[in-house]
């Protein structure tokens, strides 16, 4: 399994008391497969992602990526066991602004010691359309050139899982469309995993399986 979730519960301290955000949940993924997660606004969807990928740690329960416990591992460790091996897609793009597109895109390559990082990002750039673009500035794009550029960031390593958090958000239909097709596209080019957590109607559909969670519980 790529990913193995247990009795995974993320609890906050509020000015009114504990606040349960993740509550007893369990998942698996298998390699290839694509999971979309779905539910209303701040029912736990994008916390379960970040605990999921490393980024945030579980208060309790136990969460394996790539055979990897991560409640034994540090934020360094966390950050050691991704590298190279998971990409991630945000509705904000997060692209870094003094950076061009062709440098947001070497940026994993380099992080990971991978040789040849400019003619690799510079393939995958050219896979998602944007050849012409690969000195342009994130301000100098619009949204859905953004998302390109995010998208090609996250394959361009060939990593076994990948995590998307509302990846088409802040695109209108016609562009968010194009970034599903790219997104699946490369997915079965190289085979990864996805985890997509989204409102987008037509993206879930093409997901192999569709969890719905509510008051920070899969259903």
């Amino acid at each position: 399994m790529i990913i193995t979730a247990r009795n995974v519960c993320k609890s906050v301290s509020t000015g009114e008391g504990e606040l349960t955000i993740l509550d007893n949940v369990n998942l698996q993924l298998a390699a290839g497969e694509v999971l979309a997660i779905v539910g209303p606004s701040g029912s736990g969807k994008s916390t379960l992602l970040g605990v999921l990928a490393g980024l945030d740690s579980a208060t309790s329960g136990t969460v394996k990526l790539l055979d990897q416990p991560l409640h034994d591992l540090d934020e360094d460790g966390r950050a050691a066991v991704r590298a190279g091996a998971v990409g991630f897609v945000f509705q904000s793009f997060q692209l870094l602004p003094g950076l061009s597109a062709l440098e947001n895109v070497m940026l994993p390559l380099e992080l990971a010691n991978i040789a040849d990082a400019r003619s690799r990002a510079q393939q995958q750039l050219e896979l998602v359309g944007l050849q012409h673009r690969l000195g342009h500035l994130p301000a100098q794009l619009s949204g859905g050139e953004q998302q390109r550029v995010a998208v090609a960031r996250a394959f361009v390593a060939t990593p076994s899982v990948l995590f998307a958090d509302e990846p088409t958000g802040n695109l209108d239909q016609a562009t968010g469309n194009t970034i599903v097709e790219l997104m699946f596209q490369l997915r079965a080019e190289h085979n990864t995993a996805l985890v997509l957590v989204t409102h987008d109607q037509n993206l879930a559909s093409r997901c192999d399986r569709l969890l719905s969670m509510h008051d920070g519980q899969l259903q």
